[in-house]
């Protein structure tokens, strides 16, 4: 009896907690302000920058970092205005770090705090392939992806959630945020839907770089060449949250002729 009780409990909460994201149109569990969630990003941002080394924001590299990221938050700001979503941007103040890290990574934070690891620049190369990385990360924001799995692991741990999750000192809480988010996001707690988060980051992320006057095409030697950095290490599929990088390329191949209209667009 009590098994079903806590079916019937689950399966109302992921009713009644699901909203239609407004660029996908994919339904998503959003049991978690997005508000709570930017003010938690800003603390935890807050508190990596002071323990990291961030390269001073003159030099030539970081200069990029912010130039870029720039570019791609305005094509992000016109394409939500223009569909008459400015208000899925509330409460975004870009920020855009480069950190001296050789981990190849990038990560953009709830409220549109981002951060770049110089590891990540010798494998990009070039300032379009940056644009590629940036778009699918902030992407990955813009759309609530992380606000849908901290969901997805708030009901699967049987955490209760009401008024703001971040005050009660709950270390589950902090756990799971933690693991979704930032410089220690690991696998994610859904992997399918994960991967689906993959594929929407990429396709909107070449939309938004396109949109930002870089070419999308970039992506596919940008993925090549993350395949070589990869050969040999990546596990298999089902074990990751991450496409496999043949299966990413063909993807972002279908996703080029739209992205294309929006370079070309974006040139006039």
């Amino acid at each position: 009896m009590k098994k079903n009780y806590l079916i019937l409990l689950s399966s109302c909460i992921l009713f009644l907690g699901c909203a239609k994201n407004a660029i996908t149109g994919r339904s998503q569990l959003a049991l978690v302000p997005e508000s709570q969630l930017q003010q938690e990003a800003l603390t935890q941002y807050k508190s990596f920058l002071d323990t990291s080394k961030v390269v001073s924001s003159s030099s030539k590299d970081a200069e990029m970092v912010k130039r870029v990221g720039s570019r791609i938050a305005a094509a992000i700001t016109k394409y939500y205005s223009e569909k008459g979503l400015s208000n899925e941007l509330s409460g975004y103040k870009w920020e855009f770090n480069l950190v001296q890290n050789p981990e190849v990574n990038a990560w953009c934070m709830p409220g549109g705090k981002v951060v770049v690891y110089t590891g990540l620049l010798p494998i990009t190369q070039n300032e379009t392939a940056l644009s590629i990385v940036l778009g699918h990360e902030i992407t990955h924001a813009v759309a609530h992806h992380g606000q849908e799995r901290m969901s997805e692991a708030l009901v699967a741990q049987g955490i209760a959630i009401g008024g703001d999750v971040f005050t009660s000192d709950n270390a589950q809480v902090n756990s799971i945020f933690n693991t979704i988010y930032g410089p220690t996001a690991q696998v994610g707690v859904l992997l399918p839907n994960s991967r689906k988060q993959e594929y929407e980051a990429d396709h909107y992320g070449l939309i938004f770089a396109a949109m930002a006057g870089y070419d999308p095409q970039e992506a596919i030697p940008f993925w090549e060449r993350m395949a070589k950095l990869n050969s040999g290490n990546q596990p298999p599929e089902f074990l990751s949250d991450h496409p496999m990088d043949s299966k990413r390329i063909k993807k972002l191949k279908s996703y080029m002729s739209e992205a294309m209209k929006y370079y070309n667009g974006s040139k006039k």
